[in-house]
């Protein structure tokens, strides 16, 4: 499922009375946050901006890719980048030469390693490289999860070249297409991309209130955001080692199991990692910020729709499903569990019933009999298909209207001020992306026909998957830039191939790469071109910064993905890694049982006719006559301005993340959140504005570099310390029997028998 932005329902800004908008955006939101001026003078294609952000694109990459097999995988996000390097490139351009020399072949002009004052302009380009580092939030290339589930779970192999060639493939097609678009989708001024607005926000924080000037109008001397930056990173370092190391205990504090060590009942609800949550709590940053982000960056509003869709479906619908109902046999197998399953509550062996060639074995399928899954995890498919459902109706209906007017409006070709400013440069020709385009589906045909064997993808699977991204990259283009919601095509893709071509899990996970995330770095390649017209970055110097940095971390996202898979010993299978190991998979693991699910088995045998949860196809519907209700409820009482605010695909969404989130992720980023973004918001606003940011950055920072350094200095070696904190033979949670099923005869390993 995609994404979905939450956010407030907005005032509609298109009426603007007497605004000249041709010196003011039409949107008013824009105008408060975007500046209206450009200094072209500015240098942006210099060695401080190629500097630090090939060394952010190429550190944030590593980290994201490391973090992704982690139990849990901490996202560095360009907002850390944002933050680090401005004090960085100021050094820079304090200490480095300012001689001035010709480079042979581009005649007398003049170059210089330090043309003048670190700028913004330098300063969004270098997070742009940074965005391409963390692939646009993603934390890593999409494509990376097909190369570790060959080699981790169905135990094949895949040559370096057909996953860099997927990978980059998947990461760049989109830019081809998305590239033409930007006359519909960046240029006009209706098309404001709310999601930037923050972005910018941030830029124009850091740069023009600092301006050496650390008191906050009240006369009272306030500490620097680079030494706050400094001092918290160095203490979110030297902490995670205690969680990490130490004391693993920490990670999640599940006092109820603690409280009742042989009661099941107790440890089902108590358990943070395996269980319902209930008062779990953690003093381990990676958990708060692992899967929703950091909570610091996050409105309040967003986080309230999220606690109540959280409560809502684990702490009432989960119950009455496990205990009261027994959905699908949910007592046979684990209450939290992302696994498959036989009807007889064992762990499902995938691997009896594939071929050498990744293929399913029917003849071992029929043996072993349908895929079971836990109660939650089917009940988050059914979630998961009620919530695309309803943000398509959703939109239609509260932001029908308004997509409509702007898309009008938009084509009408009238310039605002942005756009106007933005004349000056050089534009991109359009060549530039045709070749691209074709390119990129030229490789991509090569890789289907001559490493066929590796990805199974036939040619005609690649055509209409790039078919199926292109035909929706305008319409949700549209719908992102005008209400900040996208709705994704992960579900749509894998259904598609899944029915049309069962038995093949990797021609699956190929086709829907190529369909879902071609659209996905669509619309984020726009996304960040919208920042650039904001901040009047040069068109071609964008394209070049996205292109090569995504290129970049592409490239380092598998060399640590290899490396990685290749040196720790059973990565990604909990049941052979020692207790209280990192390198559990989780993301990768959901990866997996979807390209088994929609792929191996395909939808037929599990949500079809022979299957076990064809009812959940029902949440569709009930998704898309949900936002229905609520919008004939506002119409009736137009005066109860609360009804607007129930925003369904986020309370049906809110648990999106699970699996492989878990509820102490959930637990301590609502907690987290409310206590930043509504109490030190409320009662301590001017601390929010100075140092809310930059300690989530500081956070992020300063547990990346530890988490590296503790693997690289013990985790290789396997050094480990053994008392009840932090032993590699004990479950550092201490709910060894949250994962026990419940049902009468059901035999597991290590649990009780009833």
């Amino acid at each position: 499922m995609g994404s979905v932005e939450i956010e407030a329902p907005r005032v509609n800004t298109l009426e603007n009375g007497n605004i000249n908008e041709d010196e003011e955006s039409p949107i008013e939101e824009v105008r408060l946050t975007v500046p209206n001026d450009d200094d072209s003078s500015l240098s942006v294609w210099t060695f401080r901006m190629w500097f630090l952000g090939v060394l952010s694109c190429t550190l944030l990459s590593f980290l994201n890719q490391f973090f992704s097999y982690r139990r849990e995988p901490l996202v560095i996000t360009q907002i850390t980048v944002q933050v680090a390097t401005l004090p960085i490139g100021r050094f820079m351009a304090a200490v480095l030469p300012e001689t001035k020399f010709h480079i042979p072949g581009f005649g007398k002009r003049e170059f210089s390693v330090n043309p003048g004052p670190f700028n913004m302009k330098e300063h969004v380009l270098i997070s742009i490289f940074a965005n391409a580092g963390s692939a646009f939030g993603n934390g890593s290339a999409y494509a990376v999860g097909i190369v570790t589930i060959i080699k981790a779970f169905y135990n094949g192999s895949i040559s370096f070249l057909a996953g860099w060639l997927l990978i980059v493939t998947t990461q760049v097609l989109g830019y081809g297409w998305a590239g033409l678009l930007r006359k519909y989708v960046v240029e006009p001024a209706h098309m404001w991309w709310p999601g930037t607005l923050v972005q910018i926000a941030l830029f124009r924080t850091l740069h023009e209130k600092e301006n050496g000037d650390n008191t906050d109008g009240d006369n009272k001397k306030r500490m620097s955001r680079s030494k706050f930056f400094v001092i918290a990173m160095t203490g979110s370092f030297l902490w995670y080692s205690v969680p990490d190391f130490f004391f693993q205990s920490l990670q999640s504090i599940s006092w109820v199991c603690w409280a009742f060590p042989k009661s099941i009942t107790a440890q089902q609800l108590g358990s943070g990692f395996s269980g319902l949550g209930f008062g779990a709590l953690t003093l381990d940053w990676s958990v708060v910020a692992s899967f929703l982000f950091s909570p610091l960056i996050c409105p309040f509003f967003a986080i309230v729709n999220v606690f109540i869709g959280y409560v809502l479906i684990i702490y009432i619908v989960m119950p009455i499903s496990y205990w009261g109902l027994n959905v699908y046999n949910a007592r046979t197998f684990p209450i939290f569990s992302s696994h498959l399953f036989t009807a007889q509550g064992q762990r499902y062996n995938t691997s009896a019933i594939v071929t050498k060639h990744l293929e399913i074995d029917w003849a071992q399928y029929e043996k072993q009999g349908r895929v079971n899954l836990s109660s939650f995890f089917a009940i988050t498919y059914g979630f998961g298909f009620a919530t695309i459902a309803a943000t398509l109706t959703h939109v239609a209906l509260f932001y029908g209207r308004e997509i409509y007017n702007r898309y009008r409006a938009s084509k009408e070709g009238k310039e605002d001020v942005h756009t106007r400013l933005m004349k000056k440069y050089k534009d991109i020709p359009s060549w530039w992306f045709h070749l691209l385009l074709t390119l990129t589906i030229i490789i991509s045909l090569a890789l289907c026909i001559f490493l066929k064997d590796e990805v199974q993808m036939p040619w005609w699977a690649l055509i209409f998957a790039a078919a199926l991204a292109f035909i929706f990259t305008l319409p949700v283009s549209i719908i992102t830039a005008t209400t900040n919601q996208t709705p994704g095509l992960n579900i749509i893709t894998e259904y598609i191939m899944g029915i049309i071509w069962p038995g093949r899990p990797i021609a699956n996970v190929c086709f829907k790469t190529y369909g879902y995330m071609s659209m996905a770095q669509a619309i984020s390649f726009l996304s960040d071109f919208k920042l650039g017209h904001y901040m009047k970055i040069p068109p071609r110097s964008m394209f070049l910064v996205q292109l090569i940095g995504t290129i970049l971390a592409g490239t380092v996202n598998l060399g640590v993905a290899l490396w990685l898979l290749d040196s720790i010993d059973n990565i990604c299978q909990d049941n052979l890694l020692p207790a209280n190991s990192p390198w559990t998979c989780p993301s990768d693991r959901v990866f997996f049982d979807a390209s088994v699910i929609w792929g191996l088995v395909g939808p037929k045998r599990v949500f079809g006719s022979l299957g076990n949860y064809g009812a959940l196809n029902w949440f569709f519907l009930g998704g898309l006559l949900g936002p229905v209700a609520v919008w004939l409820l506002h119409k009736k009482f137009p005066k109860q301005s609360w009804i607007p605010l129930i925003n369904l695909p986020v309370l049906l969404g809110a648990t999106a993340s699970m699996p492989p989130a878990t509820p102490v992720n959930y637990n301590a980023w609502i907690l987290i959140g409310t206590i930043f973004n509504f109490f030190v918001f409320r009662y301590r606003k001017k601390w929010w504005q100075r140092y809310n940011y930059i300690l989530s950055a500081a956070l992020d920072a300063g547990v990346a570099f530890m988490a590296v350094l503790i693997y690289v200095s013990l985790g290789i070696e396997n050094k480990n310390l053994h008392w009840w904190g932090a032993d590699p033979d004990i479950d550092p949670e201490h709910c060894p029997l949250a994962s026990c099923p419940t049902a009468k005869g059901v035999i597991v390993d290590g649990c009780p028998v009833f």
